[in-house]
């Protein structure tokens, strides 16, 4: 008789782990508490427009990539086209002048030292970096000595850039920059972001390995749902699971919200790490340093307020991604924000109809404002009007004439990422990586189990620092090789 798992939540890491475990023969059933796939992976609908909370770019699009294996054995890239942009981000000043970070080392190199002739030396330091890590691309997996040595080598030659850059921030190293402009662009855009954390995602993006794929982020969940299903797996979503079963000091299963409960040999939470930990199992299997990351030790990443705007405008001719000042800020949570990103998406003609655009603008915002305005509904629905709003009109000063334009709009508040994922602190990302994180990221994250908890793994964005999909599917993967070797079994990832 085949061992079963369960696994709670059906964003991206709970799918790769389904999508695993039956391909190595175990009976799976997902538990999700929405009712689709994908986590915070997804998007939603507003008429004619379809509103997207995830992806803007995915390492692995590649298929000359180590990782791309990861994405054909799920299935999530079949049929799908890559789109790899020019840019990055631009961050606009007042008088027209702009930096574009370009995704191409040797172009962005150019671009800036056109833009600062004076910066040469601290230009070449960036983007050099920027080369570098482009050619150190590590291997999902040791597949044999060769490749170890190979590894080692590539692993030699990075441990001094480590050593160096780790614990320098974006806004240290513009600190480098004698131009105003470029020292304000970096600082004002990235801040106190990890250096190496930038210079890993542009890397990527110079190897042409962090593309976009058309269809956005739910269709993107729905694919690897297709490879789980067609596997033979099991998902029932509006099952919320309410308790993890345990019996001597072993998880067994699930209870869910309406009751019922499913038996299974391993338990895995694919879910939100608070509830996991301190709600389904009562905080009854947490030593003192896991205890202290949710109580100060780690920083989640901030939750996030998104305004989306369907608009009968064709912005294609527009930086996908830009930050522009503004003459009146706009006010989000009691906080000024002088400056406003946009991002469209006319680069993926699922989003909107031919010649309109779908345009997002995000900020980062304070949790108890929102938990506590929600408590007044109409106080709080009076808010998001207002912030609405305020943001056309930001954009109307970038775009005149905008405002008569929106055909539609949808404002996802922080309590809208508690209420469809139980994020905790509505956090969109998990653990903040930062400069005195990024250590822990490259270690391996967080456990994956729990002090005294047989049969029971943890995966996804609270057990890595800094989130991403692509953790989140490796960690499906990983888990299913750990359940392997604990029942003896060989592991096995087949593409379909």
């Amino acid at each position: 008789m085949a061992k079963s798992i369960a696994i709670i939540g059906a964003g991206i890491a709970g799918l790769s782990a389904g999508c695993y475990a039956r391909m190595n023969g175990y009976e799976t059933d997902i538990f999700e508490l929405h009712s689709r796939p994908g986590g915070v992976c997804t998007a939603w609908r507003r008429g004619d427009y379809v509103f997207d909370g995830c992806l803007h770019w995915l390492v692995g699009t590649s298929p000359r990539s180590s990782f791309h294996r990861i994405w054909e054995e799920l299935g999530a890239l079949a049929g799908r086209r890559i789109v790899n942009h020019e840019e990055f981000l631009r961050y606009e000043g007042p008088d027209g002048k702009y930096l574009a970070l370009y995704t191409n080392a040797d172009r962005l190199e150019r671009h800036l030292k056109d833009l600062a002739p004076g910066d040469r030396a601290a230009i070449e330091e960036f983007t050099g970096l920027i080369r570098r890590l482009a050619a150190m691309e590590m291997p999902i997996e040791n597949s044999g000595l060769f490749e170890g040595i190979k590894l080692g080598l590539r692993m030699l030659s990075a441990m001094g850039l480590f050593r160096r850059y780790l614990p320098v921030s974006v806004r240290e190293f513009a600190g480098r920059f004698g131009d105003p402009f470029l020292r304000e662009a970096f600082a004002a855009t990235f801040a106190d972001f990890p250096l190496m954390a930038l210079v890993f995602t542009l890397a990527a993006m110079h190897r042409g390995d962090a593309g976009y794929p058309v269809g956005g982020s739910l269709e993107f969940a729905r694919a690897i749902e297709r490879r789980y299903l067609s596997l033979g797996g099991r998902v029932h979503y509006n099952a919320r699971v309410e308790k993890i079963l345990v019996e001597d000091d072993r998880a067994v299963g699930v209870r869910l919200a309406d009751g019922r409960e499913h038996r299974a040999d391993h338990v895995i939470s694919a879910a939100d790490g608070y509830s996991t930990i301190f709600r389904m199992l009562e905080g009854r299997y947490v030593d003192d340093r896991l205890r202290g990351f949710y109580e100060g030790g780690l920083e989640p990443f901030p939750p996030m307020i998104q305004v989306s705007l369907g608009v009968a405008r064709d912005l294609s001719a527009e930086p996908p991604l830009a930050v522009f000042p503004l003459r009146r800020p706009v006010v989000v949570a009691g906080k000024p924000h002088h400056r406003m990103g946009y991002r469209h998406f006319c680069y993926d003609p699922t989003m909107a109809p031919a010649g309109k655009s779908v345009v997002v603008v995000t900020f980062t915002t304070d949790y108890e404002y929102w938990r506590d305005l929600y408590a007044d509904r109409e106080a709080y629905r009076a808010e998001k009007d207002r912030l609405a709003k305020a943001v056309v009109e930001g954009l109307a000063e970038r775009f005149p004439g905008i405002e008569n334009q929106v055909e539609a709009i949808d404002v996802a508040t922080p309590m809208t990422y508690e209420r469809y994922t139980a994020n905790w602190r509505a956090s969109f990302e998990g653990w903040l990586i930062t400069t005195r994180t990024m250590g822990m990221a490259f270690r391996g994250g967080l456990p994956k189990t729990l002090p005294g908890l047989g049969n029971f793994h943890m995966i996804g964005q609270w057990t890595v620092v800094g989130g991403g999909l692509p953790p989140a599917a490796k960690d499906g993967r990983d888990v299913s090789k750990r359940i392997c070797r604990q029942d003896r079994r060989e592991f096995t990832a087949a593409k379909p």
